[in-house]
């Protein structure tokens, strides 16, 4: 059998998926498992196979040339035909084996959201694995263009995107359980802007921000912490108040209340997708299960 040894390899299509946005070359390569060495090496051979430039070496992190960004699409089209074939020896299968790769924006929905349908899911399609990866907003959503993941939970509205709502999530005030705001039913956003903020850099960062701004006052940000674990902690020991989303807190937690803000501050979460009509058959029997059984949030 011929095999023409100029052709780009898959592993070689994936890291120049994985380069627009990175911070690094190095970057690039982790977000698909590679090493730094390997990375420069499979860069350097895609460019030499092509004859021209991919990446600007000149600019500061990873900046695509013209013929680099030309380039991109066609990737993921090469991406979409793969999924496709996939999909069509798993329709045969009966879905008995596949498997489906899903995006998570964190704790929010990683916590409550995701889990008793995957739980269904799981016992339904056993011999399908499962494949969730938490992110960061923008990068479930570069994720789903780049085809890394099928299936995104992301917050609405997305019109580049199908998709299927799940719940409303509420921001929350996190207090110390002796916190002067404590002693409400709830706590105005004016009031919070009075004290220390311990903000998030997760996903609702820049809701919490566009709330206090709407409110016409300024947050006094004192920490800036990615993970809800290490705000519970800087919070209960008197570093500041915080604001999280609903659906990522526990119904209580030792040294700390939470409390709805006023005016209210929401946020619709969804399953998203590129085209529902072309889904895999394990994405789809997701999708499915997600829209005829919607997970309880209340």
């Amino acid at each position: 059998m011929r095999t023409d040894e100029n052709l780009l390899t898959l592993r070689q299509l994936e890291l120049l998926l994985a380069l627009p946005g990175a911070s690094s070359l190095a970057a690039a390569g982790a977000r698909v498992g590679m090493s730094a060495s390997a990375t420069s090496h499979a860069l350097r051979a895609m460019e030499d196979r092509l004859g021209c430039a991919l990446v600007d070496r000149m600019a500061a992190g990873v900046a695509m040339t013209h013929a680099g960004e030309l380039a991109l699409p066609h990737a993921r089209d090469v991406f979409a035909s793969l999924h496709q074939v996939q999909a069509a020896a798993a329709a045969a299968a009966g879905l008995r084996t596949g498997r489906l790769r899903i995006g998570s924006i964190g704790t929010s929905t990683s916590l409550k959201l995701l889990p008793p349908l995957l739980d269904k899911f799981r016992r339904r399609y056993p011999g399908v694995e499962v494949n969730v990866t938490e992110r960061a907003d923008p990068d479930i959503e570069r994720d789903l263009l780049d085809r890394h993941v099928e299936i995104g939970v992301v917050r609405l509205p997305q019109p580049s995107f199908d998709t299927l709502a799940l719940a409303t999530d509420d921001m929350v005030a996190v207090l110390p359980v002796n916190h002067p705001l404590a002693r409400g039913k709830t706590v105005a956003i004016k009031d919070l802007a009075e004290y220390p903020l311990v903000l998030t850099q997760a996903g609702s960062q820049d809701m919490v921000m566009r709330m206090f701004e709407r409110a016409g006052v300024r947050p006094k940000v004192a920490h800036e912490l990615s993970q809800v674990l290490s705000i519970f902690e800087f919070v209960a020991h008197g570093n500041g108040v915080s604001v999280l989303a609903s659906l990522a807190l526990p119904e209580q937690r030792e040294g700390l209340v939470f409390r709805p803000i006023t005016p209210r501050t929401s946020r619709r979460v969804a399953l998203a997708c590129l085209d529902s009509a072309r889904l895999s058959p394990a994405a789809r029997a997701f999708w499915e299960l997600a829209r005829r059984e919607p997970p309880v949030t209340g």
